[in-house]
């Protein structure tokens, strides 16, 4: 009997003493409540990542960065293998230097063909004058001959004049009317001259028309060369922002896809804070709030940052929530900007707290949790 008095008063004497610290804990917590205008709340800081990623596939060759590496925009890290590649921008280049040649060759002969045409529709023209010239002249003798002619066999008819002198008079006649039709065949073949270096001016057309042509073959050559050396260039990958590289995800060797990435990377000046608000406190939380951003590893400094974003919808917190009994509470992400990074102390994955002053005359304190 005193065996089982004595172990009832040690379990009271347990709970008294349970019932004591529980006690003592709610007084030292409830005093550790923030006052009213700020809000507590934790997470981790996270920052956007930045892909530095292939465009085309390829069999990596070489990459020159590391974790930890911190780069700027626009450095080289990655190649890719580009043989095939060196080949068609060859192959293309060697194109252009054909074409080149080909138009060349063709705008001089049409320079020479713009010279030579004209001047010999000038001349066949001035051609065509003098032998309509020499036809009127050709025709006016023929005429005055056929008239002494007529003449000359009148008088011989009336015995006037002798035989011989009708006979020239006739013979002259004769060579009058031989020159006449000289002189036509002469306007006809002047005016087939004139007709033929007109048609000049048709050459002339196919020509610029063939000008024309190799001038578009020289522009999709210069097209391919363009094109082969963006395909060139993109074999070499570039950091598309400046950042701090998280992970190297590939090695030389490995045969990337499409949009794969090699390097994965975070801008150390861009960093935020991802925290929960009860959904009891979100309606005192606005865009551009003023935040201060405590780390465990740099207790006596603090980091200001903004309210940037707040998420239009509730959400069970995720485990990083101080208190199991948070955890089963509905909540909002809020997004916590950073407005600077001295000496790019805080990097992604850290935990960290944060206050948010929602009262602007509220004086700032740390982070108490209740």
């Amino acid at each position: 009997m005193n065996i089982q008095t004595g172990k009832t008063g040690v379990v009271l004497l347990i709970a008294a003493a349970i019932a004591i610290t529980a006690g003592i804990a709610y007084y030292i917590q409830s005093n550790r409540k923030l006052p009213e205008g700020l809000i507590a709340a934790s997470g981790r800081v996270e920052g956007d990542r930045i892909m530095a990623a292939a465009k085309f596939p390829g069999r990596l060759r070489e990459v020159r960065a590391r974790e930890g590496d911190e780069l700027k925009a626009g450095v080289l890290v990655a190649l890719l293998e580009d043989d095939s590649v060196q080949a068609r921008a060859e192959q293309a280049r060697q194109m252009v230097n054909a074409a080149t040649a080909q138009l060349n060759g063709a705008e001089a002969s049409l320079d020479v063909a713009e010279k030579e045409i004209p001047m010999a529709i000038t001349v066949a023209d001035a051609g065509v004058s003098q032998a309509e010239a020499m036809l009127i002249k050709a025709q006016a003798v023929a005429l005055q001959y056929k008239r002494d002619a007529d003449r000359h066999q009148a008088l011989y008819e009336k015995g006037v004049i002798e035989k011989h002198r009708l006979e020239q008079a006739e013979l002259a006649l004769k060579v009058a009317d031989s020159d006449q039709r000289a002189a036509t065949e002469n306007v006809r073949r002047a005016k087939e001259a004139l007709a033929q270096a007109r048609l000049g001016q048709q050459k002339i057309q196919a020509r610029r028309q063939e000008v024309a042509a190799l001038a578009a073959q020289k522009q999709r050559a210069e097209a391919a060369v363009t094109e082969s050396g963006a395909a060139l260039k993109d074999m070499q990958i570039v950091t598309p922002a400046a950042g701090v590289v998280l992970t190297r995800l590939r090695e030389p060797g490995e045969v990337v896809m499409p949009g794969g990435a090699i390097l994965e990377m975070v801008n150390l000046d861009q960093l935020y804070l991802k925290v929960y608000v009860p959904e009891s406190r979100i309606g005192q939380i606005r865009l551009g709030l003023p935040a201060r951003v405590y780390v465990d590893s740099q207790p006596d400094i603090y980091y200001d940052a903004r309210v940037s974003y707040i998420s239009a919808k509730a959400e069970f917190t995720p485990k990083e929530v101080q208190t199991t009994d948070e955890r089963v509470k509905l909540m909002y992400a809020v997004k916590l900007t950073l407005i600077a990074n001295p000496g790019h102390k805080l990097t992604p994955g850290l935990p960290a707290d944060a206050v948010i002053r929602w009262k602007e005359n509220t004086e700032w304190q740390k982070p108490r949790w209740h």
